[in-house]
């Protein structure tokens, strides 16, 4: 050592000791080098540490594991045992369940933490408006078509049932597909339109391509809709044009404010057709509906589109949301001009089904994860299984979690019937009437199980790297995509409306026979009972509310809404309770669905909560600037 040092080595016992005296050098940095340039040059790999490190505790808390999502979810099992109970179909959902579980979800977490990126220009200052997303993203893809997640809709393989079919999937999907399952629910939609529409002769390819399980054929679509002006106001928020061409197509002049899946192969979107004259038509009736293919000339720029930015959310961070500007974009219209709002009915009521079979998977994914936590984290010198309390609460988030998916499956299956020809008219009234009850109150159900669930977590439930925030925030966009609560609440009114009040007696009385076949099952008469009185206490409310004015009903629009949802749900779970191969805990749920107000409607109208009085005191209330 130098001078004014000196080191002595102990090599039986292992240990060492460095004893300085180096005059007027004291400083902590010298001998902090010091001591790292000793351990490195002399201390044997196999010796105890020179140093000991600050004591942190052994314990390391086990993280909660994700387990094959069929096989842990009996509910599911024993809904598909009831109405689907076909060897093909549960080999398939086990087999992807352990691919999910075992690889998938490590996709959907590589989509989360490499999220798209938008280069607009080359190093040598050429537009190229390249979106660059991860190669999960692109795995996403190929899986999606090979798994069928789309063409199971089509094939239809299992006939009136396909539906439930491909719903269950993507219910295994939805949580570890990095938000991928929202380009196949605008991919399904379209497809849908191309079904109901008919596919015209220049754009039968796209079909094909849609509903393909070959991943070099598979091709997913967009649904640039939404601009400025508005987003559900289509009618009067679109202002882009279509110039006719002469070969018959069209050019799109425009600006699309938000377009989900950017990166999509093909679109349908809105616009007017412009006059020789430069004018429009306003109104809905100027909307018609186009087709248009995302593709590049020879020096690689995008064909009549440029991407202004791309979208920085709260959630859905995975997926490539984009300001579009389409400047000469190449398309086709789709159907009849001025039919645009007309010929998206079917896609709308697809792509709300999948929002709400997301939601309801965001909801199951968060129980089984704490259900599991709670097996493996200590509190107070008990499992947290152990403390009743936090199994009540997980107990509250599972009875909310089945009431919804039993309200999903159902919806599905009455798209399936519809779709095969073997709806009746009461099952068509209800399809109609029961899609945007089911997307409001399932996405408004699913941020809150998901924001009680992160509570299970304490504060690793806060943070980003656990991967558990990012199901909150992409479980808050369900409210907002594809129609707010409120022009959810408002759209049940006009159902109504529209169709004379014909989907009202639909729901009645199939709500009546699902409970007329669990009235002679003993343990659950409590909760027949209660669902009889909610269901009469609605239809006197209902018609009370016919003879008031219209503003009192659109007072009553969103409670309405939740009244129809948890009457129905209700009427579902008993059901499933009913069912010969039920378990107890479908009849406990079903009792426990039925301790909740089932119809705030009514009790809403007892506080005069839609008193004409009412709004003038809401609008004080809500823009209060009395002076102190």
């Amino acid at each position: 050592m130098s001078a004014g040092g000196s080191m002595r080595l102990n090599r039986r016992t292992g240990e060492a000791w460095l004893r300085w005296s180096v005059r007027g050098v004291t400083s902590r940095p010298w001998r902090t080098a010091v001591q790292r340039e000793t351990t490195s040059r002399y201390r044997d790999p196999d010796d105890p540490p020179l140093f000991s490190r600050s004591r942190t505790g052994p314990f390391l808390q086990g993280r909660p594991q994700l387990s094959n999502p069929f096989l842990e979810d009996p509910l599911l099992r024993r809904y598909l045992r009831r109405h689907l109970p076909h060897p093909a179909v549960f080999s398939d959902l086990r087999a992807f369940g352990e691919k999910v579980a075992g690889e998938v979800d490590g996709w959907g977490r590589e989509c989360e933490v490499n999220p798209p990126k938008l280069v607009a220009f080359d190093p040598w200052g050429r537009r190229v408006d390249d979106i660059v997303t991860s190669p999960a993203w692109k795995r996403m893809k190929d899986l999606s078509a090979q798994e069928g997640l789309v063409a199971i809709g089509y094939e239809r393989s299992f006939g009136e049932w396909s539906r439930v079919y491909q719903m269950s999937k993507l219910y295994i999907y939805s949580p570890s597909s990095g938000l991928f399952t929202c380009p196949l629910a605008m991919t399904d939609g379209a497809a849908k339109v191309f079904q109901s529409l008919g596919v015209p002769r220049g754009v039968d390819k796209a079909y094909g391509r849609l509903t393909s399980r070959d991943p070099d054929r598979f091709w997913t679509s967009g649904q640039w809709m939404t601009e400025r002006k508005g987003g559900s106001d289509v009618a009067s928020g679109t202002e882009t044009g279509a110039v006719p061409q002469t070969d018959g197509s069209y050019r799109l002049y425009g600006f699309k404010w938000f377009t989900s899946a950017t990166d999509a192969d093909m679109t349908l979107t809105l616009a007017r057709i412009v006059g020789q004259d430069g004018a429009t038509t306003p109104g809905s009736q100027g909307l018609s509906l186009f087709y248009a293919e995302v593709s590049r000339d020879q020096q690689g720029r995008l064909k009549g589109i440029e991407v202004q930015r791309l979208k920085d959310k709260l959630g859905t961070r995975q997926m490539p949301t984009a300001e579009l500007l389409l400047d000469g974009l190449p398309a086709h219209m789709l159907a009849e001009e001025g039919r645009g709002v007309a010929s998206i009915a079917n896609m709308l009521t697809v792509t709300r089904i999948h929002n709400s079979v997301a939601a309801v998977a965001a909801m199951r994914r968060v129980v089984q994860l704490a259900r599991d936590y709670a097996t493996r984290r200590t509190a107070f010198g008990r499992l947290l299984k152990d403390h009743p309390l936090h199994l009540q609460t997980l107990a509250r988030m599972e009875v909310e979690t089945r009431g919804a998916f039993l309200l999903v499956m159902d919806v599905c299956r009455l798209l399936g019937r519809e779709e095969t020809g073997l709806a009746t008219p009461l099952e068509t009234h209800l399809l109609r009437l029961l899609t945007p009850v089911l997307k409001l109150y399932a996405a408004k159900q699913a941020v809150a199980v998901v924001s009680e669930g992160l509570e299970s977590f304490g504060g690793q439930g806060y943070i980003e790297d656990t991967g558990l925030p990012g199901l909150l925030r992409d479980a808050q966009v369900l409210s907002i995509w594809e129609g707010t609560t409120n022009v959810l609440s408002l759209d049940v009114l006009r159902c109504i409306s529209r169709s004379s009040g014909q989907v009202l007696q639909a729901y009645f009385t199939q709500t009546k026979s699902l409970l007329r076949a669990a009235s002679g099952v003993s343990s659950l008469a409590p909760a027949v009972r209660t669902l009889e009185g909610a269901l009469s206490a609605l239809g006197e409310f209902i018609e009370e509310a016919a003879s008031r004015p219209p503003s009192y009903l659109e007072l009553a629009a969103r409670d309405l809404a939740y009244s129809l949802a948890r009457i129905y749900m209700g009427a579902l779970l008993t059901d499933q309770a009913s069912w010969e191969g039920a378990s107890q805990s479908d009849t406990y749920t079903a009792l426990r669905w039925c301790e909740q107000d089932l119809c705030p409607a009514v009790t809403s109208e007892r506080g005069g909560r839609y008193d004409p009085s009412t709004p003038p005191s809401d609008a004080a209330l809500v823009y209060d600037n009395e002076q102190d």
